[in-house]
């Protein structure tokens, strides 16, 4: 019979068939994401055999045929045969999940890497794989095809002194539908992040694709920072000014949990940015160790703000937002058991963090200070600063309500609602002038999609104080109709009116500029909205080229060159050049730009936090020095035909 139903239509999916059934379970997704994680948890292990003591360097490259080798001086993966499987340790951690010196402990005191997977997901996801372990004077290799080894390992004399991991893999096409090209600039910022977690390990990276660069040497890049996260944050606030030159640095161990802080204040910066580390992962939804780091500073700075009469007795406590204003900081912690809570397994649990975090901090930094009043003086000086900025725009947002309550809707006027009160199912398109408003307005789905037309450019909020920002009525419209709430103040994704915020601006350079100036306003004000991935950018085409009756919508000029081509010499074609989102019909918008089913929406990511604030510092804020050079290192690279200018 057809439709039994018994214990053998049951499937059990054994490891690396079930890696390969279910990938996105290990490796969170097979888009470009999953696809550089797999070298991720490959650099996981020899960090871990690093912070154990053993490792020095690390080697990754990327190969010519696009596969990629991540080499150690370590111990190597032990080779000898494993009690229970019966197999060499090295195909034993290779081909089951979870073998390996992290489970059960011994092996490791604190390992890094997300789920621990290892590197066992790793080979399940490649096409192939080759290890090779340098150990008790020998070269083990073994090769595996889809996870399984295609011969047992093969050991061979002569490795000398040498000890250490090689292992190269080539990922699989059938599970990566995306694609399988690395992305350099991806993997570098997450090698380099590690460097600066690890001081005193070296990266050394190379890009060996010379046919795919266009270049005739490798690009090779060395990752080596003694000073660790004080490093980290010099190189951060390197477009910055600075208001204490030496970087504050903390460290301490407790109950085997190890912590480090590094923190700089700057006299330019309107926010705070901290980056939170558990076991080299960035936990982007914080956890513990963050509140602890940002209760101990709080508490911290208001003692000794009335210590040194900052603060008379009759005056209220500085909050914590604004003792942290123009703080870099970087926390990062080493937690043997460590809980990751949260959709994206990015916010560390441990509640035991918080107390230790807060204890260690608390000591060194009241001692740090009271040796150094001048620094403790000028960090008070400007959060006292802050704090009265803060009253001043609270009496500003006080009259802006007082004045929407009167006006009885406290909706921004201009903006087109849509029916749907569920914020997952809205959306908020962001548009440039009311022309393009218009078109918008009349092209959307009124059910779902919200239309928000902005007068002009925007306020470049890196270098404005808050209370302009809040007098200023664009950005005042933006807060409201999208649930912003208050700068500073712990992000409620609960409150936000609509789930994807998408800037869709014409295609040209002020388009481009309105866009940067939304972008830094998004990041500025409300970082965790766009770290949790609510804002989009719309690509409306650049082109419509028409041959018959048929049309076709392109949105490159590459694009518009290859479609032209595809009809052959001779063909009568019209091409139409949209200038602006205002020239489109309704319909037309409606087709390319806005219609879930054919649009594409790019989702703004922040994979490097750290080189994302570098750059808003950069090209946006005060300083015009950096801002030159920038522009003079890169100017090169730019194709001036391309410019539209």
């Amino acid at each position: 019979m057809a439709n039994e139903y018994g214990a053998e239509q049951i499937q059990v999916l054994e490891g690396i068939e079930h890696v390969r059934k279910r990938p996105g379970m290990y490796i969170g997704s097979t888009g470009p994401r999953g696809l550089h994680h797999l070298v991720y948890e490959v650099v996981d292990n020899s960090v871990d055999e690093a912070l154990a003591g053993y490792c020095k360097n690390i080697q990754v490259t990327i190969n010519p045929d696009g596969s990629v080798s991540v080499a150690d001086d370590g111990r190597g993966i032990p080779t000898d045969v494993h009690p229970r499987t019966g197999k060499s340790a090295l195909e034993t951690v290779l081909t089951v999940l979870g073998a390996g010196g992290k489970f059960g402990g011994g092996g490791y005191k604190v390992s890094g890497g997300l789920h621990g997977v290892g590197v066992s997901v790793v080979n399940a996801l490649s096409q192939w794989l080759e290890a090779t372990v340098w150990r008790e004077g020998k070269t083990h290799v073994q090769r595996f095809e889809r996870g399984v080894p295609t011969a047992p390992m093969e050991a061979k004399a002569g490795a000398g002194s040498k000890t250490g991991t090689s292992i190269t893999f080539f990922p699989d096409e059938a599970i990566f539908t995306t694609g399988i090209e690395f992305d350099y600039s991806t993997l570098a910022g997450r090698l380099r992040e590690l460097a600066f977690l690890n001081g005193g390990v070296k990266i050394i990276f190379t890009d060996n694709r010379l046919e795919l660069l266009k270049v005739e040497e490798p690009h090779v890049e060395t990752y080596y920072y003694e000073g660790g996260i004080r490093e980290y944050v010099a190189y951060i606030n390197a477009d910055k000014q600075p208001l204490h030159e030496e970087v504050i640095y903390v460290q301490g161990e407790r109950n085997n949990v190890q912590v480090e802080v590094a923190l700089q204040w700057c006299s330019d910066a309107y926010t705070d940015n901290l980056f939170g580390f558990a076991n080299n992962i960035r936990t982007i939804d914080g956890g513990t160790h963050l509140e602890g780091l940002k209760a101990v500073l709080t508490r911290t700075m208001n003692a000794i703000a009335r210590k040194r009469n900052k603060l008379k007795e009759n005056e209220s406590n500085l909050a914590g937002e604004n003792i942290r204003e123009g703080l870099t900081g970087v926390i990062s912690v080493k937690v043997p058991e460590p809980e990751f809570e949260g959709q994206t397994k990015t916010k560390l649990g441990n509640t035991e963090v918080r107390g230790i975090v807060d204890s260690l901090v608390g000591e060194v930094l009241t001692e740090y200070l009271e040796f150094r009043p001048n620094v403790a003086d000028s960090i008070l000086e400007k959060a006292i600063q802050a704090f009265k900025a803060a009253e001043a725009a609270r009496l500003a947002r006080e009259q802006v309500r007082r004045k929407s309550v009167l006006e009885s809707s406290t909706l921004p006027g201009k903006l087109a609602d849509c029916s749907s009160r569920d914020p997952s199912e809205s959306e908020i398109f962001i548009v440039e002038g009311d022309s393009a408003g218009g078109s918008a307005k009349q092209g959307r789905d009124r059910r779902f999609q919200a239309i928000l037309p902005l007068r002009g450019k925007i306020l470049n909020i890196e270098k404005t104080d808050d209370f302009k920002i809040y007098k200023n009525t664009e950005i005042q419209a933006l807060i409201t109709a999208l649930g912003l709430g208050i700068k500073g103040e712990e992000f409620d994704a609960s409150n936000l009116r609509y789930h994807r915020i998408i800037i869709m601006t014409d295609a040209d350079v002020d388009g481009a500029h309105i866009r940067t100036l939304l972008l830094t306003f998004f990041y500025r004000y409300q970082r965790e909205m766009v770290d949790q991935g609510y804002v989009y950018i719309a690509c409306p085409p650049l082109y419509k080229v028409e041959r018959g009756r048929n049309h076709y919508y392109c949105y490159s000029d590459r694009e518009r060159d290859q479609r032209v081509a595809s009809f052959g010499e001779n063909a009568k074609v019209e091409i139409q050049r949209f200038k602006g989102l205002g020239e489109m019909m309704p319909q037309q918008l409606w087709d390319t730009t806005m219609n879930p089913e054919s649009r594409t929406l790019k989702q703004v990511e922040i994979e490097d936090a750290a080189e994302a604030d570098r750059i808003f510092t950069i090209l946006m804020g005060d300083r015009v020095a950096p801002r030159r050079e920038f522009i003079e290192a890169n100017a090169p690279k730019l194709a001036l035909a391309d410019l539209d200018i």
